[in-house]
């Protein structure tokens, strides 16, 4: 059997027990030398972070937080300590979420049947007022509990709040015409100001994706579009989109196909060309508007993996699809 022996050296005090520096290790078990390659693992990952914490300590990132980091409990407890981890080591951090699914699941117990267009949802003004209790009375408080409970300072908001987000009613162009969604908002102003100051003072603001109007109505606004506007007002210098799949695919039915970096105008082809659909349409515009507004670089990232954000800002090579200018 192995066994730990210290070596007598005369740095060896009375007590029988030697300083730090002085104990030497002559045999290991096999679970040592593992607690040794773990330890060892841990410092190359924090001496790689190093560079990236200089460099972004001080500026501001844009989390767009939905899909399965929010609906699993181990992933959104994963996300919220990354957040405030950013927060610790100087990032400035607004965090943007939906909810779709959600508002759906309660339509649908109140007797309601949600109805798309194009992937848009159709809002009345039930829907609305639905979308809004469980937008910004529900999820947006239960997400900044979240982060208090990780030991961050955070505060709800809703697009409403101070101006925050301010919209116009949107109406949708098809080929049969000219489609009009109900209470669904095109986004006109981001009060980056109020963002500023809460984030200056220490605080993690967290918006939700409903927008005020001029008329004093309430516009459901798509959140991967908040995002994007959010991080173009406050000149971030990321935005992280976090969905469920690995980033933007070459090939949607293979996951290795992953694209790691495109520019805008590579971005923008692939959305003209038709070779981005669903959810990630507005993921890439978003990253796109973003970009193309003075944020450094738009990612979208896998939710689905713990931890995902720091991976992809604090390591070399990054787990995701990142959005550059164009150029050089």
């Amino acid at each position: 059997m192995c066994a730990l022996m210290p070596s007598i050296t005369p740095s060896m005090t009375a007590g029988g027990s030697a300083p730090r520096e002085a104990r030497t290790i002559n045999t290991e078990t096999h679970e040592e030398i593992i607690a040794m390659d773990e330890l060892a693992v841990r410092a190359r990952t924090l001496s790689e972070a190093l560079p990236y914490i200089r460099e972004f300590s001080g500026g501001t990132f844009v989390v767009k937080y939905g899909g399965s980091a929010m609906a699993s409990a181990s992933l959104s407890q994963a996300v919220m300590a990354d957040v405030v981890l950013l927060r610790l080591v100087g990032v400035r951090v607004v965090l943007v979420h939906g909810g779709g699914p959600q508002v759906s699941d309660l339509m649908r117990r109140l007797g309601k049947e949600p109805t798309f267009v194009r992937g848009q949802r159709v809002t009345d003004a039930e829907t609305m007022e639905i979308a809004e209790m469980v937008l910004a009375g529900k999820i947006n408080k239960d997400i900044a509990a979240k982060i208090q409970m990780a030991g961050g300072q955070a505060v709800g908001l809703s697009g409403r709040d101070a101006g925050l987000i301010q919209a116009r009613r949107r109406v949708m162009d098809s080929p049969e015409g000219p489609v009009d969604l109900g209470f669904v908002g095109q986004i006109e102003s981001i009060n980056a100001g109020l963002l500023s100051s809460l984030t200056e003072d220490g605080f993690i603001p967290v918006v939700c994706s409903i927008a005020g109007g001029a008329d004093g109505e309430c516009y459901n606004i798509n959140a991967d579009h908040a995002a994007g506007r959010i991080a173009a007002a406050l000149h971030a210098e990321k935005l992280l989109s976090l969905t469920d799949v690995r980033g933007l695919l070459r090939d949607r039915s293979d996951p290795a196909s992953l694209i790691a970096r495109l520019t805008v105008s590579e971005a923008e082809a692939l959305v003209r060309e038709g070779q981005v659909e669903g959810g990630m349409v507005p993921k890439l515009e978003s990253c796109v508007d973003a970009v193309k507004a003075g944020t450094a670089k738009a990612h979208i990232v896998d939710g689905r993996i713990e931890h995902a954000l720091l991976m992809e800002v604090f390591t070399d090579a990054g787990i995701g699809t990142m959005v550059v200018p164009d150029g050089p």
